[in-house]
């Protein structure tokens, strides 16, 4: 039997029918005219936080523009079927809806400039060349850039659940690491639409040894990181082929790392799996996961 692509690991029945509905519903709040596409799925939130961020501070001016914004607004910050932002430290926010720094997109909010939207469309090119350009499309429209790093500098990346569909991340000169980045992130965010699309609940109560933090996490965190990190050495395995410089050496120590780490929690997968009462996306985590360990 051949290996399942990427493509056929994250296309799921359901998905795009839990972000049409959750777009219709804050369109019909806001009411807005926002459309089908998981770009108006990922902006609508925004517009959504941005809105209560406004009617809190009582500036009408900026609640009107989260209210009446649309995705045909924002082609200015748009590298095709994604937005692409990239703001300056000082316009990061913090809130109750996040233990990390976000953003939202704003009336004020100005195009990357042209080296990062190189960059994203590097990266985005690499994705789709391994099989993840859907991933990316339907799970991370909105990426937001943050910090410039070295190679040899930690790389931070996150994803929140308020902001489905937006990926935040530092990055590099090289875009095959971002697009590893980006593919993490997207990967999460697909899991918990489909974890939303399937009506998944999970125990908060049951922990599994997480290598990745060193530490029990529940179950939703545990199956969030073997997701994730199976899909960043799906794509690095292929990627480091093509790939030339000091990149090569960077994702060749990321498959060493992981490798390592899904050995540490292979042994309890299937048993974490028990508690995904969808047989779809047991099917999707477990095939996911066989095939990042099988080829390591």
């Amino acid at each position: 039997m051949s290996a399942p692509s990427p493509e056929a690991l994250v296309t799921l029945d359901g998905i795009a029918d839990h972000q049409h509905l959750q777009t219709s519903r804050i369109a019909s709040v806001l009411g807005n005219r926002l459309g089908p596409s998981a770009l108006d799925y990922a902006v609508a939130h925004h517009l959504l936080e941005g809105a209560e961020h406004a009617a809190r501070a009582r500036d009408a001016d900026l609640l009107a523009w989260y209210r009446h914004t649309t995705v045909r607004d924002l082609t200015h910050l748009s590298a095709g079927p994604h937005v692409v932002l990239n703001p300056r430290p000082e316009d990061l926010l913090r809130s109750g809806i996040s233990e990390t720094a976000y953003y939202l997109v704003g009336p004020g909010t100005t195009p990357a400039p042209p080296e990062v939207d190189g960059l994203v469309r590097g990266a985005l090119a690499s994705a789709a060349e391994h099989g993840y350009g859907t991933l990316l499309t339907q799970h991370a429209p909105v990426i937001c850039l943050l910090n410039r790093r070295r190679l040899d500098e930690t790389l931070h990346s996150w994803a929140l659940t308020r902001l489905p569909g937006t990926v935040f991340s530092d990055y590099t000169a090289h875009p095959e690491v971002l697009a590893r980045d980006l593919i993490h992130e997207a990967a999460h965010n697909w899991f918990n639409d489909a974890l939303t699309a399937y009506d998944v609940s999970l125990p908060a109560d049951v922990t599994f040894f997480s290598p990745w933090r060193g530490t029990p996490r529940p179950v939703y965190g545990f199956l969030h990181a073997c997701w994730a990190f199976s899909h960043t050495m799906l794509y690095a395995r292929q990627a480091r082929r093509s790939a030339t410089g000091a990149v090569v050496p960077f994702l060749d120590a990321h498959l060493r790392q992981q490798a390592g780490q899904f050995a540490s929690a292979v042994d309890s997968l299937a048993e974490a799996l028990s508690y995904v009462s969808a047989d779809a996306l047991r099917d999707r985590v477990s095939r996911a996961v066989g095939e990042a360990v099988q080829s390591a």
